[in-house]
């Protein structure tokens, strides 16, 4: 008898399981590729990173790698008609304060990619963009990096609508949350087990599942005793806060063809902050400057960073203290331009950050047949496109060396104090530091 096709169940649906999906079932129509998520891919709330109104497409990068994978990606956001229509190429303004720009610049040429792109003074850049950004915050900045050819792209928009595809061709999609995994007396995974009771099955099973991968395989080794199925220090759940505010028409007019803003720090200060255009709903968007670990009791005896377990992870219950952060990116980028803005738009995004913030994609060293495609570290949507094209080259074992030790769930990784992405605050330490303010 001939062998049966190999099974795929892909655990999370954002953009790391639905690139997969989406990948499978382009090179393998024939075969059986599911999608577990606890929210419909239509739903109006996720809890996915990617499921947002806008996130930031771009290839400025210090780190090779990843400016060739994000070219990679930008080609098709500019070319495939699925892509396209969510794509907006506004350019991207980015304050360095450190020689970021001219790694940027010298990878690009690396790569024998043509841009237009370039360094530009304080001075200079002040003048850029009819001067939306002559008020911003320039402290410590060396240059400012401008990329035509950076932009943006309708997270959810896109997200829902490559689901829509994979499912039309062939890809089934089940709504629950995985509670654990189901692995059997010869120590290979075999499927997952919802919450309400259910099992899914499939040869490979692969975890996509971002902030929640780490109590996921938690709650596994609990089940299974296999201790060695826990993330442990590889992957752990950070959350930001995000934010908006409507522009009226006189603002809107004058911001609606802004590039991208990012307020670039080194690692001693800490994350970058970033700006978005206005969406076709005049409601211009920022990222806050603290990113941070929920560190609790997940199953007894367990503390580990996860996002809050309330409904959709509490996303839209942000504290006065963490608004606070929105107003300070609003100023650092705007100042007295932005000043009687009224924010009135919260959101807690919840990713999963490796020390390094390079993806894990590799086999799980501790079961058979299981497999981790996560760790976006809030900079993973821009690669949505070509994503699942390495996660099916990792299952199949074609992976490029660089990206397969890149990428690997064992290796060494860098302390996480040389990352300025890194979650280095707890959330209760962060209310805890502020003035009580009115939710």
């Amino acid at each position: 008898m001939a062998a049966s096709k190999p099974s795929y169940l892909i655990v999370g649906a954002g953009v790391f399981g639905v690139s997969t999906a989406y990948h499978l079932i382009k090179k393998y129509p024939d075969r059986q590729v599911t999608i577990l998520d606890q929210d419909a891919y239509d739903a109006d709330n996720r809890v996915a990173a990617s499921w947002d109104w806008n996130k930031v497409v771009r290839a400025d990068y210090d780190d090779i790698v990843y400016t060739e994978l994000a070219l990679e990606a930008q080609d098709v956001f500019t070319s495939d008609p699925l892509w396209k229509p969510y794509f907006h190429q506004t350019g991207i303004f980015w304050v360095c304060r450190s020689d970021y720009a001219q790694d940027v610049i010298n990878n690009y040429k690396k790569l024998g990619r043509a841009a237009d792109l370039k360094a530009v003074t304080v001075a200079e850049a002040k003048k850029l963009f009819g001067g939306l950004f002559e008020d911003a915050n320039y402290d410590g900045a060396k240059e400012v990096l401008v990329n035509k050819t950076s932009g943006w792209s309708e997270a959810g928009n896109a997200l829902r609508a490559v689901t829509k595809w994979s499912i039309e061709n062939g890809v089934k999609y089940v709504v629950g949350k995985a509670d654990s995994l189901e692995i059997d007396s010869s120590g290979t995974c075999t499927g997952v087990k919802t919450e309400d009771g259910r099992t899914l099955s499939a040869t490979n099973v692969i975890l996509s599942t971002g902030a929640y991968t780490a109590k996921l395989l938690e709650q596994a080794a609990k089940k299974s005793g296999n201790k060695n199925l826990r993330a442990e220090h590889r992957i752990v759940a950070g959350g930001i806060t995000t934010g908006m505010t409507t522009l009226d028409e006189k603002s809107y007019q004058r911001f609606k063809d802004m590039p991208v803003g990012v307020q670039g720090y080194t690692a001693q200060y800490g994350p970058f902050i970033g700006s978005l255009p206005p969406t076709k709903d005049r409601e211009l968007k920022w990222w806050g400057e603290k990113i941070f670990k929920n560190t609790h009791e997940v199953i007894p005896g367990s503390f580990i960073s996860a996002p809050p377990s309330g409904k959709d992870y509490n996303q839209w219950d942000v504290p006065g203290p963490l608004k606070l952060d929105i107003d300070h990116a609003n100023d650092v980028f705007y100042g007295k331009n932005g000043a009687s803005w009224k924010m009135d738009k919260h959101r807690i995004c919840w990713d999963a950050f490796t020390t390094s913030s390079d993806f894990i994609i590799s086999p799980h060293a501790a079961a058979k047949g299981l497999f981790v495609a996560t760790c976006g570290s809030f900079h993973g949507y821009k690669f949505f496109p070509v994503l699942g094209k390495y996660v099916v080259q990792m299952l199949e074992g074609e992976l490029r060396p660089d990206h397969k030790e890149k990428w690997a769930w064992d290796r060494e990784r860098p302390a996480p104090s040389l990352n300025p992405d890194w979650p280095r605050f707890e959330m209760k330490d962060l209310l805890d530091q502020w003035p009580k303010a009115k939710l």
